[in-house]
């Protein structure tokens, strides 16, 4: 029978002590903890912070796990899945709102679209299942951004490009955006991507209450905010139809 392989064997170790423990634990509790040299420790430590696995706090010098284990996570919610459960809502909203509903999830640095209801009226339009949306100036991308750490790194980490001038590039200006967004459970993007477009998004969240996608209304920008505000029953909508996904994948009520 093969032998297991220990560094291996001690990097998963450290891992579940880092997830069972205390948020933040410095090298010398997590080499005693395992009983490891600190050397051994701190080169285990170093490789899975290269990975993405291991945070370390720069003020105090402690571990924490980090963002790419939330990434792994999320993988085991199959996409397909998400689709399924929000087919039923999707079109609900579609109808309700007049307007075309996208599902989107994070992708390689951006909001991959993998559902599509299309506006309720006889318009010609195109179905963008498959298609890429940037995350710092759309709503999907946004609410990925305030509520997934991974997309938040690379919204943040990359340069944000201005595709109208309503577009918002300065960090400073983007978290708050992003603050705004956590607070109130909701984003827009009144044209900061496509000129006289606008859309409102919502998060969806599993049963383990992480974010796993994000569904949004998007219109015309008269029809989506009359008189220069947005529609605030659109808003409730969007809101109801991400709760609604969200509970039948098990997170609850939010």
């Amino acid at each position: 029978m093969a032998k297991n392989i220990q560094s291996l064997e001690r990097a998963a170790a450290m891992l579940r002590l880092l997830a069972g423990g205390e948020r933040r634990l410095g090298l010398s509790d997590i080499a005693s903890s395992l009983g490891l040299a600190k050397g051994t420790a701190h080169g285990i430590l170093r490789t899975l912070q290269a990975e993405g696995f291991v945070e370390q706090d720069g003020p105090s010098g402690r571990y924490q796990l980090g963002a790419e284990l939330l990434r792994l996570g999320n993988s085991y919610l199959d996409v397909h899945e998400l689709r399924a459960r929000a087919l039923v809502w999707t079109d609900d909203l579609a109808r309700s709102s007049g307007e075309s509903v996208h599902l989107g999830v994070l992708h390689q640095s951006g909001v991959l679209i993998v559902h599509h209801v299309f506006r309720p009226d006889d318009s010609r339009q195109v179905l963008e299942v498959g298609a890429m949306q940037p995350l710092h100036s759309t709503a999907l991308g946004k609410v990925l951004s305030a509520y997934d750490p991974v997309a938040h790194s690379q919204a943040v980490e990359v340069a944000r490009e201005p595709f109208t001038p309503r577009t918002v590039t300065e960090l400073a200006d983007f978290e708050s955006l992003l603050d705004m967004t956590r607070a109130r459970g909701w984003a827009a993007d009144v044209e900061e991507t496509w000129e006289g477009v606008a859309s409102v998004a919502a998060p969806i969240h599993d049963r383990r209450r992480m974010p796993v996608g994000a569904v949004a209304v998007t219109g015309a920008v008269e029809r989506v905010c009359p008189a220069g505000e947005l529609r605030p029953e659109l808003v409730a909508a969007v809101r109801d139809c991400a709760r609604a996904v969200s509970r039948d994948l098990g997170a609850g009520r939010f």
